[in-house]
């Protein structure tokens, strides 16, 4: 009975025991399967859609940038993604024939395309961002093979876009680019990312539980939604006008680090061209896009080339007019001078003396003027006109440090200009200590533009408000934002800044800048019919790109149109020209800057208004003398201020030359031929390049030649004849018309 009772109790606590384990084993098995489904419901919710679903991205079709006029700039072109379905390949020949195939066509490589032909999955992308002949060729191969081998349900394509910019490096660091993922890099294309990219979309692909995607058929796609559009204030014949002529002046005056030039409607701060030239491709934003700087970076040790490769990339990229501070130079002159009219400190009879040099104080040394011989006694307008150091020392001085500083600051050099374009730079102010920086000599130097820096577009933003009666402006670059169905998402008003000047100044600085065109050290700045003012600069480099102390030397320009009523404000500069050449504003920038606005004012529908000066020396036009006798084309062309030259002895005219409507000078010659075949006379071009506009003319007559003049009007022993449209040496037939550009003086500041 003992041994029962113990074996009943054995048994029982075994039950019990057992019970126990049972029931702490369902316990923990319930707590475990609470806890998934309560905590941790969502995440595994969540790894069940990722385990049933493949889902891949939909790139979204970015925005296009347009110029104002709606020409498009940069646009997302369509192009292909090539995927295949590997798990409908059935055999390793089937495998062989699809990846040998594709690696043709698509220059991939044979083993990398075997290789995803293996995989066990509905969806496998061989290549990217194909062309449209490159994806019709693969749909071709695609078709034969299913005709030839039954091989189907493999090979498809996927849309995508591609950036494409439709000019290649037209207005590049305005526009920047975008990366291979599609985002905005540089210029606009950074700056309005967000508005330009749009929203991807998606396609969501079922998959079993091998992880084997289904056949397309359980497959759902959310379309992307496309990005905004820009609208530039940019004109597309401006931006290719000044880009033209930059380049021009770049390569003549071989400039070592680049060029630019801004135009801005001066009264409402919109850009109207932004050419930065010795920039890069934007379609292939990362080759470097100068011939000479590749050439030099490929000549290297190779451990040096990435180093220099990266800082090429990064200067080409580099928008020079806004991330670039420089000396501004003489140009500045035209600030100082309105500060010294603003405060009343100088009058129609206040002179200023100099006699070719100026000791800002005692025991300082003279600074020299550019014209060592000394301008003698000048008022305000005619320091500015001469450009002269002396003076505007002496001006400077009046302001003093307090004042000068105060419209420096009110003509926005102390803050960003805040054009909507990336990487603008802060200007450089005597140690950036301000007026607390700013020693006596500073404000010596500081009064004619040299030993601060600002940027180009903060210049000519300053120049800008003197033609917008004082007020400044805030620059920009996009006029609007919108949508694909054309609805504004976003615009830009003009932004007043404040008012810098009063309008009488403004309008009084006009004027003498008008002046300094006419027949001051701007002359090269001179177009016959348009009132335009303007000022020279030629400023010396403090230190160079790589800190260290130079010699070089920036050559600008900056003016404006037309002075009685002023629309458009242009700064051309030019970052280290050749001084084996030529490095003086007037002589390297003011060229650029009067052919860009010799095309440009004309194209902005600005009508020529002719003074009397200009009327008396205006060319004219000849007429069709043809069919006319001989007498009554001879009294013709006397009315009209023409000589004529007869040839033959017929009795009506047959030829003529220069031929109709052609241009010449009013005192011209015209040759009348009166016979058929006429033995004509011909004549040899003669060089008239650094002639003066005296000696022109003269050699023109020896050589019997119509002589046209173009450029600077300023007196003989100030301009020089710089090119000509007929090459020396051609032959010619005699009295043919010679179009010659004169430049003024190259020693002028």
């Amino acid at each position: 009975m003992a041994k029962k009772g113990a074996a009943a109790k054995l048994w029982h606590r075994s039950i019990v025991l057992l019970v126990i384990i049972i029931v702490i084993g369902f316990g923990v098995v319930a707590g475990r399967l609470l806890y998934l489904q309560t905590y941790m419901a969502e995440e595994l919710q969540q790894r069940a859609v990722e385990q049933q679903l493949a889902d891949t991205t939909i790139s979204a079709k970015r925005g296009s940038i347009y110029d104002r006029n709606g020409n498009i700039l940069a646009q997302s072109v369509t192009v292909w993604n090539i995927v295949i379905a590997p798990a409908n390949l059935k055999n390793d020949n089937a495998r062989h024939i699809v990846a040998d195939g594709l690696a043709k066509i698509l220059e991939v490589d044979k083993d990398e395309v075997y290789e995803k032909t293996k995989q066990n999955n509905y969806y496998s992308v061989i290549k990217r961002k194909v062309d449209t002949d490159v994806k019709d060729k693969v749909l071709k191969f695609a078709s034969s093979i299913y005709e030839e081998y039954e091989i189907g349900g493999v090979i498809s394509t996927l849309e995508d876009y591609k950036r494409y910019y439709t000019h290649d490096n037209f207005a590049a660091n305005v526009l920047g680019f975008v990366g291979a993922d599609g985002q905005g890099l540089a210029g606009v294309e950074y700056e309005y990312d967000d508005y330009l990219n749009g929203k991807s979309g998606r396609l969501v692909v079922a998959q079993n539980a091998i992880g084997t995607e289904l056949p397309y058929q359980y497959e759902q796609k959310v379309e992307a939604t496309d990005g905004y559009n820009i609208t530039l204030t940019i004109d597309e014949n401006i931006q290719s006008i000044m880009e033209k002529y930059v380049r021009e002046t770049i390569k003549e005056f071989n400039v070592a680090n680049r060029g630019c030039a801004i135009m801005m409607n001066v009264k409402t701060g919109a850009i109207l061209g932004f050419a930065c030239e010795g920039s890069f491709n934007p379609n292939d934003p990362f080759t470097i896009a100068d011939e000479t700087v590749k050439d030099e970076i490929d000549a290297l040790p190779e451990d040096e080339q990435d180093e220099a490769y990266v800082k090429a990339q990064t200067s080409q990229w580099r928008n020079k007019g806004v991330s670039d501070t420089y000396v501004p130079g003489s140009v500045f002159k035209m600030v100082t001078a309105s500060a010294v009219l603003s405060e009343g400190l100088v009058k129609e009879d206040t002179r200023f003396i100099c006699d070719g040099a100026y000791s800002p104080y005692e025991g300082a040394d003279p600074i020299p003027c550019w014209d060592t011989a000394g301008h003698g006694s000048q008022t305000v307008d005619e320091a500015l006109c001469n450009s002269c150091n002396p003076a505007f020392m002496q001006i400077g001085f009046m302001l003093g440090r307090e004042k000068f500083y105060e419209y420096y600051v009110a003509f926005g050099m102390s803050e960003r200009t805040g054009i909507d374009l990336p990487g603008e730079s802060d200007d450089y102010f005597f140690n950036n200590g301000g007026i607390h920086g700013m020693q006596l000599m500073d404000l010596a130097v500081a009064s004619f533009g040299q030993n601060f820096k600002i940027t180009p577009i903060q210049m000519l933003t300053a120049c800008a408000a003197i033609a917008n009666d004082g007020k400044l402006m805030k620059p920009y670059v996009v006029s609007q934002v919108s949508d694909s169905d054309g609805n504004v998402v976003k615009s830009t008003e003009p932004t007043v800044k404040r008012q810098a000047i009063s309008s009488e100044v403004a309008q009084r600085i006009c004027s003498m800048l008008e002046q300094n065109v006419i027949g001051g050290c701007a002359t090269n700045g001179y177009i016959a019919g348009y009132r335009i003012g303007a000022k020279t600069g030629t400023s010396q480099k403090i230190v160079d790109e790589n800190g260290q102390k130079t010699d070089d030397y920036i050559a600008s320009f900056c003016g404006i149109a037309p002075c009685d009523d002023p629309e458009i404000a242009l700064l051309c500069y030019f970052d280290t020209p050749d001084p084996n050449i030529n490095y003086y504003g007037s002589t390297v920038a003011g060229p650029c800057f009067r052919n860009i606005m010799n095309e440009v004012l004309p194209y902005l529908g600005i009508d020529k208004v002719y003074s009397d000066d200009e009327s008396f020396k205006l060319d004219t036009t000849t007429k069709s003398y043809t069919g006319m006798e001989v007498s009554a084309a001879e009294s013709q062309l006397t009315s009209e201020g023409l000589e004529a030259r007869v040839v033959g002895e017929g009795k009506t005219v047959i030829a003529q030359n220069p031929a109709a409507y052609m241009t010449i000078p009013k005192d011209g010659t015209v040759v009348l031929y009166t016979e058929e075949n006429p033995k004509k006379t011909m004549v040899k071009v003669p060089d008239f390049t650094n002639c003066t506009m005296s000696e022109a003319n003269d050699l023109a007559a020896e050589y019997d030649l119509n002589l046209r003049i173009e450029g600077s009007q300023g007196s003989d022993g100030a301009s020089y004849a710089k090119s000509q449209d007929i090459k020396a040496g051609t032959q010619v037939e005699e009295y043919t018309v010679i179009t010659v550009t004169f430049n003024q003086d190259n020693s002028i500041m």
